[in-house]
């Protein structure tokens, strides 16, 4: 009985957990993703227009695909570029790299940001402009659960009187 107890014991530890699930029937645990390196420098990046609407914008997917889901996106946009009125469906990550971006929340001041400066644009009904100083384009980098989207927002005009 003592040799049973003993091997019992050594097996019970010696044995991956994984063996003993599969042995007593447990359920395994999934495996996490294996991580990967991923290099991707700036000479090699995949650059593709964002819109045929606005000409002269790209983008870059580092991962995901901005236009299905899911993303991480380097945008650059020409100096000078600006977008009227608009929101978008996901909040949206931003960081950027070059160039002054400049923002003006509908009803609020602009604000600028130059490289390295961070902010969190709110999906839904955030309504702002966005424009890339005329002195250089702007690139910068977004990150969002959802996919990549621009909704205009329609002016609305006074009845005449």
């Amino acid at each position: 009985m003592t040799v049973r107890v003993a091997l019992t014991v050594a097996v019970t530890f010696a044995l991956p957990a994984a063996v003993l699930a599969q042995a007593t029937g447990a359920a395994k645990a999934p495996k996490p993703p294996a991580s990967q390196l991923v290099v991707m420098p700036a000479g090699e990046m995949k650059w593709m227009d964002l819109d045929p609407g606005a000409p002269g914008v790209k983008v870059a997917d580092l991962w995901g695909n901005h236009a299905a889901g899911a993303y991480g996106a380097l945008f650059k946009l020409p100096a000078g570029f600006a977008v009227p009125l608009h929101t978008h469906t996901y909040d949206m990550k931003v960081v950027i790299v070059s160039g002054t971006y400049i923002q003006a929340p509908e009803g609020k001041p602009e604000f600028r940001l130059g490289p390295g400066s961070y902010f969190l644009q709110p999906g839904g009904s955030y309504r702002h402009t966005t424009t890339c100083d005329k002195a250089a384009e702007c690139v910068f980098f977004v990150e969002s659960k959802g996919p990549f989207d621009l909704k205009p927002v329609a002016a609305t005009t006074a009845p005449a009187q």
